[in-house]
């Protein structure tokens, strides 16, 4: 496991150098990226012109990013996994892109990803699949399978993924490895492809705590650009990762341990818990009464803000452009029926329909209301406790396929990620453990921890905390 800082260490001793690693991820993922597919391109000429004029003394000087294939980083594909922008170039980078070069990293590989980040396991993408690591016969997660799949499979230090509903989470959980959301407006989210504009946010997934750490500080902070991004200080999230969490209050929602939950999974997260209380952290019991609301609330949000995002591909100003059309309207119509996939294609009508006459009141409003009751929620749970521990996922990595005729079996194993989404709050997966499948595969399975808006750096501490007791 080649984290930031160990690549960083060999830079420093001279025992290797960025373009010499770029070489050896390149081969390496000639070699063994093809039976996971956790890559859809990677421009090795490009990232060797990078490395060759690195300055090593910055951050992350060197060091290679993978990235997923909705941020849009200058001269490179970015086609979200589609088929409606299969040869769609990316004009310039992303604020998250242009920050990290500023840091001295290398952007290396587009990433594999549901198609525009509409589901829940990479099976959506129109360009190819992606397989777990772990277990080949099984679903990474998504969105951002692509990613997770990299960083787990030892293909890439770190990568990019992005979170509307726990895309970077989710796909963390099932293949093993760290996945954090920013809170809402912590990260610019100029240039990455619209999915929900209220919900999306860029973060790292990432071997280890302390690497997700120094990216986010390299990403975090204001961006005039993005009219959604916070103007709020940056502290430094490595400060105080190893404090621990002796003293601090961690809630525990009643809602999260019931129905559904594989036993497995729940004996993991409830042995982390234990031993973050072993490390001094106070566990409290917690109510989040509106969670069973939470899938129905996003599911009408999303789609209608995915229907208004999406309404920009139409074949005329880039992406897919049908031939053989009798006028504009018959344009937009084969257009969008050749190039969209058959999950963004229901969730744009979904999202039409609620946003419609007659409909608008009913449904999108309503959900607005209920949204504004789960962020209470957490508010409330807030004011009694520093973070909420959780699952990430009712269930291990499920097989692939197992969800083809049946889309309501992916959305519900949302139910523990989303309503973090809905509230704009911070969160985390780390790995916890693994449950043995009846193939004697090993399973990995995340502990999630939620925290306040822009409390990052707490819950770095407790991540922190609970990678360590997890490898102890």
């Amino acid at each position: 496991m080649l984290t930031i800082s160990e690549t960083r260490r060999r830079y420093a001793a001279g025992e290797t150098t960025p373009t010499a690693l770029l070489e050896s991820l390149h081969q390496e993922i000639i070699a063994r990226d093809p039976a996971i597919g956790a890559y859809l391109s990677h421009d090795l000429d490009s990232a060797l012109a990078e490395a060759r004029a690195c300055d090593l003394s910055l951050p992350l000087g060197g060091v290679p990013i993978g990235i997923k294939d909705n941020i849009a980083v200058y001269h490179q594909p970015a086609t979200c996994g589609s088929r409606y922008l299969e040869h769609f170039v990316a004009p310039y980078d992303a604020t998250v892109i242009r920050k990290l070069r500023a840091a001295g990293a290398i952007p290396f590989g587009r990433l594999n990803q549901d198609e525009f980040a509409m589901g829940s396991s990479t099976e959506n993408s129109a360009l190819g699949k992606t397989c777990n690591p772990h277990d080949p016969t099984r679903i990474p997660g998504g969105s951002s399978g692509g990613s997770a799949a990299a960083v787990a499979a030892k293909l890439a230090i770190a990568t990019l993924g992005s979170d509307t509903g726990g895309s970077i989470r989710q796909p963390a959980s099932h293949c093993g490895v760290v996945g954090l959301k920013p809170s809402y407006g912590r990260v610019s989210r100029y240039g990455l492809v619209a999915f929900a504009s209220s919900l999306d946010q860029i973060g790292p997934i990432t071997h280890c705590v302390d690497d997700a750490a120094l990216l986010l500080q390299a990403m975090a902070g204001h961006d005039p650009a993005d009219s959604t991004s916070l103007n709020a200080p940056v502290p430094n999230f490595l400060t105080e990762i190893n404090a621990g969490v002796r003293g601090k209050k961690l809630g525990i929602p009643k809602e999260y341990f019931g129905e559904g939950i594989d036993p497995e999974v729940r004996s993991l997260v409830e042995k982390a818990i234990a031993a973050l209380a072993a490390q001094g952290a106070e566990i409290v019991d917690i109510s989040l009464p509106h969670t069973s609301y939470a899938v129905a609330t996003y599911y009408v949000i999303a789609t209608a803000e995915a229907s208004s995002n999406l309404s920009r591909f139409d074949g005329v100003r880039y992406g897919k452009r049908a031939s053989q059309v009798a006028d504009v309207l018959d344009l937009y119509q084969k257009s969008r029926e050749q190039g969209f996939g058959a999950e963004v294609k229901r969730r744009i009508i979904l999202g039409t329909y609620v946003l419609s006459s007659g409909y608008y009141d009913a449904y999108y409003s309503r959900a607005q209301k209920v949204r504004a009751l789960i962020r209470q929620d957490f508010q409330n749970a807030f004011s009694q406790v520093d973070a909420i521990l959780s699952p990430v996922s009712p269930a291990p990595a499920r097989k692939i396929g197992a969800a083809v005729t049946d889309p309501l079996l992916d959305y519900l194993s949302d139910i523990y990620t989303i309503a973090a989404n809905l509230a704009g709050i911070c969160a985390i997966s780390v790995p916890c453990g693994n449950v043995t499948s009846e193939e004697h595969t090993q399973l990995p399975v995340g502990l999630q921890i939620l925290g306040p808006p822009l409390a990052e750096a707490s819950l770095l501490q407790i991540a922190k905390a609970a990678e360590s007791a997890t490898l102890a």
